[in-house]
This record gives structure tokens, C-alpha cells and sequence, in this order.
């Protein structure tokens, strides 16, 4: 077996280089980073004091090593930029992911498994409280994840992000927006059958309302040829949806699902084909984050791509 090696000179400034960028890391990157190594470990110790909280150390940890990361790649970030705007992303994630609750309230798609302290010794107050936290981190997680993966020349999108999108016809967006009505009531009318459109129809409604609206849009980059940044959410999301899942599998509190013809071959608690719903999750995350910034009469969405 032959083993090759970096010549000596080409070894060391490799090493100069990794230690040159650690050192460069923003302070809220070693921060993050520390959450994620004490939420990782209570997260597995379901014993432990703090296992109740560590979906929160973990995703609040992530999303502050990945804005830090973007600021490394980028030169800046949402939050050393924007703070507001970054604590904005947490906000707006809040009523989202209550929604996918009324929904799954109908499809029975996911259930959560607590353990005694966290489900029993708390009040129906304290249990909600705490689910809203970690409802707040979906939203700047999968953000952050596409700024930085938009950083890497294979996702970075065509259309810059100040660039005009170019106008969508009403006969495009009417039959998107139609489409959106007819994928969201199927589940809610059939939920054995058509679950999985859950993820799509919010996402078909908001996209095409926003494109209506001239705010940015899925539909508007796709018309402009530029695939690149409906891609780039989507994988980004699938990323986050391997740490989702991988931090969930030994953890307690925990998530479990119950996918009607699809529950096979998972990989950790997600069936296989489970992962494909986090694909249009990701740009209906930022269809949602669009029209709330429409609501509240916000032009600039402090994203980087």
C-alpha cells in the first residue's frame, strides 16, 4: 500500500493556512461552537439535567457557527451586518412551524416522545414556551445554511441578490397559486394518501403571491433561468434536515414519524424517501420569510444571496 504524503513545506502552510482561518473565526463562531459540543452531549444523555434543553443549545449553536462562517466566507454576515434582522429570522420562524403543527394535527405524520421531566413535570405553559424556542431556529438555520452553501460556485445563484426579477405571467402565477389551493386541501381531505403535500402547497400559494406582489419569489428565478437558486435552498435544507435528524435519533426528547407506504429504509428515525419532503421545506421557508417581510411593509430582506 503506498501512503503519500504533502511535502514538508507544503504540509506546514496548510497548517499556517487552517490556523490563520480558526483564529479569524468570529467570537459567536466559538460561541456556537461550544453550544453545539454541550447540546450534543446532553442530547444523547437523556439523564442529564440539560438533555430538556439541548435541541436549543445545538440549533441556536449551528446557526451562530454558520453566520460566523458566512462572515469567513463572505466578509460579512446577517448578523454582524443586521442583528435585527437576524433576531427577525427567529421571530418570523415561530408562526411557520406552528402551522406544520395544525397541519400534522390532521395528517399524524410526526409525534414527539418526551421524557418525565420535560413532558410531565412541566405545565401545558412551560411546554409550549419551550417548543416555540426551538420552533424559532427552523427559519435561520436553513438561511443561514443557504448563505453559506451560496458561497460555493456550483449554488451561487445567476440573478444577484439586488437584480430585478424578471416579470412573471398571471397565467404562470394563477396556476401556481390554484395549484398550491389544490396540493393543500388534497392532504387535509385524503391525509393517508396525499400527505407529503403538506410541503408543497403553502409553498405554491406564498411563492405565487409574492411573485404577484414583486417581492422575490422561486417562480421569478425560475422564469429568469436561474435553477441555481432554487437549488441551493433546497440542498441547503437537506443538510440541515441530516443534522435534524442525526441529533434527533439518540435524543430525548425526541420526534418519530409514522409515514403511511413510505416507512421503510430509514436512515435514523426518517424513512428514505421521508428526506425528499425537506427539498421544497427550504424554499418554502423563504416563500414564507417574503410575504411576512410584505406583511410588515419590510422592502430589504438581509440575505446575502
Amino acid at each position: 500500500m503506498t501512503i503519500t504524503t504533502l511535502p514538508a513545506n507544503r504540509s506546514a502552510a496548510l497548517a499556517r493556512y487552517i490556523g490563520a482561518r480558526a483564529r479569524a473565526l468570529p467570537a459567536w463562531g466559538w460561541w456556537g461552537a461550544a453550544a453545539i459540543a454541550l447540546g450534543w452531549v446532553t442530547a444523547w444523555m437523556p439523564t442529564h439535567p440539560l438533555s430538556a434543553f439541548s435541541f436549543v443549545l445545538l440549533w441556536f449553536g449551528l446557526i451562530f457557527v454558520l453566520d460566523s462562517l458566512v462572515f469567513l466566507r463572505r466578509g460579512d454576515s446577517i448578523l454582524h451586518a443586521r442583528p435585527w434582522k437576524f433576531a427577525q429570522l427567529f421571530v418570523f420562524s415561530i408562526p411557520f412551524w406552528w402551522l406544520f403543527e395544525a397541519l400534522n394535527a390532521r395528517v399524524q405524520n410526526w409525534h414527539y416522545l418526551l421524557d418525565h421531566p420535560y413532558g410531565l413535570s412541566w405545565n401545558p405553559l412551560s411546554y409550549n414556551l419551550m417548543a416555540t424556542l426551538c420552533f424559532s431556529t427552523v427559519l435561520p438555520a436553513v438561511m443561514e445554511m443557504t448563505a453559506l452553501l451560496t458561497t460555493c460556485a456550483p449554488f451561487r445563484p445567476r440573478l444577484a441578490h439586488d437584480a430585478a426579477e424578471p416579470p412573471v405571467a398571471r397565467g404562470i402565477l394563477l396556476a401556481e397559486f390554484v395549484g398550491g389551493i389544490v396540493t393543500l386541501a388534497a392532504p387535509l381531505a385524503w391525509p393517508q394518501y396525499f400527505f407529503g403535500l403538506i410541503w408543497v402547497g403553502p409553498l405554491l400559494i406564498l411563492d405565487a403571491l409574492n411573485a404577484a406582489l414583486r417581492r422575490r419569489s422561486a417562480i421569478g428565478h425560475l422564469v429568469g433561468h436561474d435553477v441555481r437558486f432554487v437549488a441551493a435552498l433546497a440542498v441547503a435544507t437537506l443538510i440541515c434536515g441530516g443534522f435534524w435528524e442525526m441529533w434527533n435519533y439518540w435524543s430525548l426528547p425526541k420526534w418519530v414519524y409514522t409515514l403511511p407506504y413510505v416507512g421503510f429504509a430509514k436512515i435514523f428515525e426518517m424513512p428514505l424517501l421521508g428526506y425528499l419532503g425537506y427539498l421544497p421545506f427550504g424554499v418554502e421557508l423563504f416563500a414564507l420569510y417574503q410575504f411576512l417581510l410584505w406583511l410588515t411593509r419590510q422592502r430589504d430582506d438581509a440575505l446575502p444571496f
